[in-house]
């Protein structure tokens, strides 16, 4: 008896601590930072960032000598020639072992250029990755808002189907008392049913743009399982006012450190260097060249030196040898190499000021575009503000004439449909304004939040 007590304590304990894990609720903040860290395309662009930084490690390596190591064996049989130059009848073996070290001393400075290049690719690719992150940074905002938009819309059709229940308790006791007729308890009932469809359906489009949200995080979702915070925003004009800056002012700042800008910036800066690295093919390169060598040599058969065969030990004494030296490489003629390297990298340089430049003009076509999508936004929100009050005043009217039996259920159905459909149009011009008020915060440098 004691174990079943205890055992339906602990079940009752993690009953408890599940029912906490699955209401927990999720800001946009904490969205945002999930997908971040989730997110497979983020996963390879950091992949990238690594490759830039293998390519960077290979250029600075560079400078470090190669050292190779060789071995043969080869073995003559029949006439060959002997160190006197006799040619005789012998069979010779011949084993070899060479250490060979090259080493750049000057190269036109093609390796510098080259690390300076491999630099400004690295942190190109950096801003790759930051221009990623606030992509999903986006992408992942937009979502949230759909989700807060269809709860407004389920509180709508929630509100539609309580006036319905209440109409229809109230049609059942004007049927009762003789003021109406029957067949207005059927028309309320009709309507009572077609709304709870409607609700159905919002809850059903709530539950899909979870799942949609849910998805851009990379998150596994069961039923019920995920949620999130319905921020309260108490004046929706006054708390996003701020954000309506002219474009002018936010490209100006949003140029500065756009990361889309920064990394095209650094593209054409690392075509500058890759143009000094063409240049390296005009100059003579000096090498620092180093060499040891030793072998073995074993005669079997006839001959004048067929007696001679030094040991082992002694011959790796004698037969060492040690070589250090410099070349210098002069170009004269390259079939004309380098200068096509040359004029490809001057191309190159032409092409990234053209894609820096386009770059520019497409931000601020996209700030210029959030700016006007925000103000009318803003003004499409204060005219439904409006129009909810007019509705609203529209809808008690008719339904106290409806209750006064005044009028009939088709009238009070309209006057109720036109006010259900003013405040979802409401609650889509609020977060059509906060989502494009967030775009131009976005574009002036400040976090996205609620």
């Amino acid at each position: 008896m004691k174990h079943f007590i205890l055992l339906a304590i602990a079940l009752l304990f993690t009953a408890g601590v599940q029912a906490q894990e699955t209401a927990k609720q999720w800001t946009l903040e904490e969205c945002i930072r999930y997908a971040i860290e989730h997110n497979i395309d983020l996963k390879q662009k950091v992949e990238e960032q690594e490759s830039r930084k293998v390519e960077l490690n290979t250029s600075k390596l560079s400078w470090l000598p190669a050292v190779n190591a060789s071995m043969g064996q080869s073995f003559q049989f029949g006439r060959s020639s002997t160190k006197s130059g006799l040619i005789v009848d012998q069979n010779a073996a011949n084993s070899s072992l060479s250490i060979n070290l090259d080493m750049p001393v000057f190269d036109g400075l093609k390796i510098p250029n080259d690390i300076a290049a491999r630099k400004l690719d690295l942190q190109a690719a950096m801003e790759s990755l930051n221009k990623a992150k606030e992509d999903l940074s986006m992408q992942v905002a937009s979502y949230y808002l759909q989700v807060l938009y269809n709860k407004e819309l389920l509180k709508i059709a929630e509100l539609q189907v309580t006036l319905d229940n209440e109409q229809v308790t109230k049609t059942e006791a004007m049927v009762n008392a003789g003021k109406v007729p029957l067949s207005q308890l059927y028309d309320i009932k009709a309507q009572l049913a077609k709304d709870e469809v409607t609700l159905t359906e919002s809850q059903n489009n709530v539950n899909l743009a979870l799942l949609d949200l849910a998805q851009s995080l990379e998150l596994e979702r069961e039923d019920k399982s995920f949620d999130i915070v319905n921020p309260l925003i108490d004046d929706v004009i006054a708390s996003n006012m701020g954000s309506i800056v002219p474009p002018e002012l936010i490209f100006n700042n949003a140029v500065t450190f756009k990361p889309q800008i920064k990394q095209q910036e650094y593209l054409l800066e690392s075509q500058k260097k890759m143009l000094n690295v063409a240049r390296a093919g005009y100059y003579p390169k000096l090498n620092l060249g180093a060499s040891y060598s030793n072998g073995y040599y074993h005669t079997t058969s006839g001959g004048e030196e067929a007696f001679i065969n030094p040991s082992f030990g002694d011959q790796l004494k004698q037969n060492g040898q040690k070589i250090i030296g410099l070349s210098l490489s002069i170009p004269l003629f390259n079939r004309m190499q380098v200068r096509n390297s040359v004029r490809t990298a001057h191309i190159g340089i032409r092409n990234q000021e053209l894609l820096m430049e386009n770059t520019k003009k497409a931000l601020y076509k996209e700030i210029q575009k959030a700016y006007y999508d925000a103000t009318a936004a803003q003004e499409k929100y204060r005219s439904s503000d409006k129009s909810v009050l007019a509705s609203q005043e529209a809808f008690k009217y008719a339904e106290e004439r409806y209750n006064a039996g005044k009028s009939t259920v088709f009238e009070y159905n309209e006057a109720k449909t036109k006010y259900a459909q003013s405040l979802a149009e409401q609650a889509q011009a609020k977060y059509d304004f906060v989502f494009r008020a967030k775009i131009l915060d976005f574009y002036n440098g400040i976090p996205i939040t609620l």
